[in-house]
Formats: C-alpha cells, sequence, structure tokens
C-alpha cells in the first residue's frame, strides 16, 4: 500500500493498522495504549500538527474516532545513533540502477536500532534518491555486492529476475582448510542440500528434515597458512585457512554459514554457527569473513548480460594475497 506521506531523512513513515473495535474511541487514545508510555507528549503534538493522517493524505486530530480509519502513517521519533566507522563505494550508477560495496557491521535495510546507520538510508541521504529501494539483502555482518533500484517505473523488471531465481551470485569465505574434528574429508566442489528453517531460539537457523529448500555449490579456491583468525579456528581442528567460493541456489537466512559450518568448515569470525557465542559490542577488527564478491544477469532494459564485482577484499586473505 502506497504511503501518503513522503521519504523523511532517508526514511520511510510508519504504517499502523487500527483496530476494528475495543475500549478506545479515538485514533489518538488507541496510540496512547500501545505508545503513550514512552512519549505521550510526542503523540499529542504529532496530532496537533498534523502529521498523523490516513489514506489520501487525509489528516487525523485528536477527536478522529477509531472507526474512520483503518491505516494511518506517521514518522517515528528517531533515538540518536553512533556512526559506524565505515563507508560505502559506489561502483555504478544509471537511471535504473545504484550498485555499490556494502561494508561488514553495515546493515541493509532500517531495523532495530539501525535507522539512519543503514545502506538504504545513508544512500537515500546521500545521492538524494528518496525512491532507492534494495533488490535484495545482504546480512549486517556480510560485506559486498548490493543492488538497489533507482526507479520506481522499472523496479519490477528487476524485482521479477530475484524472484524467478535469474540471478546468479557468487561468494567469498575464510574458514579452516580441513574439516574440524569429527567431520568428514570433503571433495570440492560439493554441493550442499537440505531443509532450513528458522530455529525457535535467537533468530538462528537450523537444519531438519524434509525436501531440501537450500543449495549452495562450494569450491576451494586456494589454501594459505594462519593469521589473525588461527588461534580461533584451532579449536575447530585446523589452523591452516582456506578461500572459499560459495554459489547459492537458494537465498535461506544464515544459509552460507549453515552449510558451511554443516561440513565443519565454519566461517572464521561467524558469532553464530556452529557456536553461539555470547553477545558482545562488534569487533571491527574481526569481521565475519563472507563477502559477496559478484552477482550476473540479463539486464531486463538493455537485453545484454551484466556482471558485477566487489572490489572488497576479505582481511584474512588479503594478509595473504601472492
Amino acid at each position: 500500500m502506497q504511503s501518503p506521506l513522503p521519504v523523511r531523512d532517508g526514511v520511510n513513515a510508519t504504517r499502523l493498522r487500527l483496530p476494528n473495535e475495543g475500549p478506545w474511541s479515538t485514533a489518538m487514545d488507541y496510540m496512547m495504549h500501545r505508545w503513550g508510555h514512552i512519549d505521550p507528549q510526542g503523540i499529542e503534538d504529532r496530532f496537533d500538527a498534523g502529521e498523523i493522517v490516513g489514506e489520501g493524505g487525509v489528516r487525523l486530530d485528536r477527536a478522529t474516532k477509531l472507526q474512520d480509519h483503518t491505516f494511518i502513517w506517521y514518522y517515528r521519533s528517531l533515538p540518536p545513533e553512533t556512526r559506524i566507522p565505515v563507508e560505502l563505494n559506489i561502483l555504478y550508477q544509471d537511471e535504473h540502477l545504484l550498485v555499490v560495496d556494502k561494508p561488514h557491521f553495515l546493515p541493509t535495510t532500517p531495523g532495530g536500532t539501525y535507522i539512519q546507520e543503514s545502506a538504504l538510508v545513508r544512500l537515500r541521504n546521500q545521492l538524494d534518491l528518496p525512491d532507492l529501494i534494495p533488490m535484495h539483502r545482504l546480512d549486517r555482518m556480510t560485506a559486498g555486492i548490493l543492488l538497489l533500484s533507482t526507479n520506481p517505473e522499472t523496479r519490477g523488471k528487476y524485482q521479477v529476475l530475484f524472484e524467478k531465481r535469474q540471478v546468479q551470485k557468487e561468494y567469498e569465505c575464510v574458514s579452516a582448510a580441513e574439516p574440524a574434528a569429527g567431520y568428514p574429508a570433503v571433495d570440492f566442489p560439493v554441493v550442499v542440500r537440505n531443509r532450513m528453517t528458522k530455529s525457535r531460539s535467537y533468530l538462528l537457523a537450523e537444519v531438519i528434515e524434509g525436501e531440501p529448500n537450500a543449495e549452495t555449490r562450494i569450491d576451494l579456491i586456494r589454501t594459505f597458512d594462519g593469521g589473525a583468525s588461527a588461534a580461533a579456528l584451532a579449536h575447530r581442528g585446523a589452523a591452516r585457512r582456506a578461500v572459499y567460493r560459495l554459489e547459492p541456489h537458494s537465498g535461506k537466512t544464515h544459509q552460507l554459514r549453515v552449510h558451511m559450518a554443516s561440513l565443519g568448515l565454519g566461517i572464521a569470525n561467524d558469532a553464530f554457527y556452529p557456536d553461539l557465542l555470547d553477545k558482545a559490542p562488534d569487533d571491527y577488527s574481526k569481521p565475519l569473513q563472507l563477502l559477496a564478491r559478484g552477482i550476473r544477469f540479463v539486464d531486463p532494459i538493455s537485453g545484454k548480460p551484466v556482471e558485477y564485482r566487489s572490489q572488497l577484499e576479505l582481511s584474512e586473505a588479503a594478509q595473504t594475497q601472492p
């Protein structure tokens, strides 16, 4: 549903569905019930200023009855955020697409404690592109190629490519060169297929019995002697490390991290898999060693094959480049 309020400071207005009935006579009563304990004066001020609207941009006031609207929109009060000390690099831009290198630690879209400090909001403000929308998503801890649509009129043509899996993605990661103790040796290249689902605990993904819904082709690129993460990998049975190429043929949450861990080759600096570590502040010197290296597809506008490649390097691997 199209928001009647424009993007402000790079952030979309929030949509709220009002209940059909309840002990609240007005829309403001309901909002006070939901958030009055946080900022009651701010809610009143928004209604008085006409900053809360319904469909078509109709302004609500303190007396607007609950039943008058199903959906309303408003701007949230955003808390101050500490800037994440990383930068985005623009690789390509035209009237349809924006391609960037997203760094580790920066989320793709606003959420939770990261609003202004997300790739989308930063880019909207930096480039004055309020209609900018990501075509896919990278985990906050994953770096690399991120494709965004700059043009609402052609956006659907690119979205169809992702929906029909006509986009090929390539990742790289660093892990141990040999599987951890208790895991069999791996003959590369290998294809991992299984059924993944979200766990009920801590938003982790897990493998369950059933028809496979996740597939990744994994190949060994090169091995090298240990360095900064050698000690961290030693408990998994090997200090010698390797760079791997990962080609996912599905897009489940944490798929690559789970599939590598299932081989006894958990990705270096992964705080989730194979073992969930205690939550700790971000350590910018130890990013997850996972990089979205490239993306390729047939451009639906030009009809020509295109490929975009990340200019970033995984820190553990870059130290040993020949």
